[in-house]
């Protein structure tokens, strides 16, 4: 039987970069997307953050000789461009036939985000969110849920976080990740039927490159909270376990933590941490109202 085929968006570095590498450690084949293919571009306070589709690949690929014989295969996406993303799936299909788990990573987030200062002192750019990042997931989920339908089978994820109900970077972050709780939402009550299911993830603070630089920069302010951070191959594990939950598509529609899921699943981060859930201190997933107008 061939190994679960996995796509993951935006992963050149950080979050997306992690998760595949953690689902590729199962033995998964995972097609990863993004812009950089083999050059870095992205900046933040006048540093280059590395991370390229090529590293990406030669990280999980030098790895699955001593795990379980994953792999890693690099498609340039520019997911601004839907016909981009159309050709994605065209291209996993044609190459396999089939699609287990999309996870919805691709997202603008501008170098100014994190600045003081409110929304209309910074850069109007950083509404560019919600096109990569909320348009480009649902584009995306779109057209695979097409091929999950298809073989009745899929997990389509959103990688979101707690900005989604408390303030978090403004409100352009905040309305982009509350917009992909609601898809996970409404697309779970369209896919009921076929098998898919829909869920979206909030991931605690990452142990990323960009995190990296603004810890450099801006040590008073985050490095109390980075210090419970989570590293990205972490919640790449939570969801290989999320996508082999017999109970799967009783948890569809739903906002959930990957920290508590972890729990639940019995999985440990990297170093052997078990990562905390800021319930507590930031909020819990919206519950969507059981009423339905067609």
């Amino acid at each position: 039987m061939k190994p679960a085929v996995a796509l993951v968006t935006g992963a050149t570095r950080g979050a997306g970069k992690g998760i595949a590498v953690g689902l590729a450690a199962a033995g998964l084949t995972v097609y990863v997307t993004g812009r950089s293919t083999n050059q870095a571009t992205a900046t933040l306070k006048g540093e280059i953050l590395p991370g390229t589709l090529e590293e990406t690949v030669n990280t999980i690929n030098e790895r699955s000789g001593n795990e379980n014989g994953g792999r890693a295969i690099a498609i340039s996406c520019d997911h601004t461009d839907d016909a981009q993303t159309k050709a994605v799936i065209e291209q996993i299909e044609s190459d396999q036939g089939r699609l287990d788990i999309l996870v919805n990573n691709a997202a603008l987030i501008h170098e100014n985000l994190i600045d003081p200062g409110g929304f209309w002192e910074k850069p109007l750019e950083l509404g560019n969110i919600l096109d990569i990042g909320l348009r480009s997931a649902y584009v995306t989920s779109y057209y695979a849920a097409r091929l999950m339908v298809k073989n009745q089978r899929g997990l389509i994820t959103f990688t979101s976080s707690f900005g989604s109900v408390c303030y978090m970077h403004g409100p352009a972050y905040g309305a982009q990740k509350a917009g992909i709780d609601k898809f996970a939402a409404d697309m779970a009550v369209d896919l009921e039927n076929e098998n898919v299911a829909a869920i979206s993830l909030w991931l605690g603070p990452q142990l990323t490159e960009r995190t990296d630089v603004v810890l450099k920069h801006q040590p008073e302010q985050y490095e109390g909270f980075m210090a419970m951070a989570e590293t990205p191959e972490f919640n790449g594990r939570v969801i290989h376990a999320l996508a082999n939950d017999p109970q799967l598509m009783e948890r569809s529609g739903q906002t959930l933590i990957t920290a508590e899921l972890a729990l639940e699943y019995g999985i440990k981060d990297v170093d052997g941490r078990q990562p905390p859930s800021h319930r507590e201190m930031l909020g819990e997933p919206r519950i969507p109202h059981p009423a339905r107008v067609i």
